[in-house]
C-alpha cells in the first residue's frame, strides 16, 4: 500500500505512456545510433522494447517506472537480433523507380486484353477478318491462306494489311497504347 498523501503507482497502458514519455526520445536517439541511422529499425525496435517492457511489469521499480538503464540493454538485445537477422538477408531497395519495375501479372489484365482484341477482331469486316485469322492466327502461309480463301497471294497480303491497320486504329481508339 503507498503512503498516505501519494497516488498509486501507474500501471498497464498509463504505465506505458509515461515510460514512452520519459524515455521514448533518449532511446530513439541511442537506437538511431545501433542501426546506423535506420529510423525504420529504431522506431521498430522503440516499439518492441515498450512492449517488452509492458510485457514485464516485474522489471518496475516500486514507483511503476522502468528503469532506463533496463530499457537501453532490452533495446540494445532487440537491435543486435534485428541486425544480425537482417544480415542474412537480401537488401530491401526502396520503391524509388517503382514505374520502372513490370507490375506483378495476375492474369485479369492479359484476359481483360484478350477480350478487346478478340471483340475487336469480330469488329473487322469478313474479307479483312478471314485473311487476318488465316495468317496470324492459324499461322497459315501467305500460299495456304490464300487457297483456303479462294483468293490470290497479293490479296491476302493487302488484306492482311488493312486488316491490321484497321484493328490497331480501334484499339488506340478505345485507350490501347501499341
Amino acid at each position: 500500500m503507498p503512503p498516505s498523501g501519494s497516488s498509486p503507482a501507474p500501471t498497464g497502458d498509463e504505465a506505458l505512456r509515461i515510460a514512452y514519455e520519459t524515455h521514448g526520445a533518449i532511446l530513439l536517439n541511442y537506437l538511431l545510433r545501433v542501426t546506423g541511422g535506420n529510423r525504420a529499425l529504431a522506431e521498430d525496435v522503440l516499439q518492441e522494447t515498450l512492449v517488452r517492457a509492458w510485457n514485464h511489469p516485474e522489471a518496475c521499480a516500486d514507483d511503476g517506472q522502468w528503469s532506463r538503464g533496463w530499457l537501453i540493454t532490452v533495446a540494445r538485445r532487440i537491435a543486435i537480433d534485428h541486425i544480425r537477422s537482417n544480415q542474412g538477408r537480401p537488401t530491401e531497395r526502396l520503391d524509388e523507380h517503382l514505374a520502372d519495375r513490370h507490375a506483378s501479372v495476375d492474369g485479369t489484365d492479359q484476359l481483360l486484353n484478350r477480350r478487346e482484341v478478340r471483340a475487336a477482331v469480330a469488329r473487322l469486316p469478313e474479307r479483312l477478318r478471314g485473311a487476318l485469322i488465316e495468317i496470324y492466327f492459324q499461322e497459315h502461309s501467305v500460299a495456304e491462306a490464300a487457297r483456303n480463301l479462294a483468293v490470290p497471294e497479293g490479296t491476302v497480303k493487302s488484306r492482311t494489311f488493312y486488316a491490321l491497320r484497321a484493328l490497331h486504329e480501334d484499339l488506340t481508339s478505345r485507350g490501347f497504347t501499341l
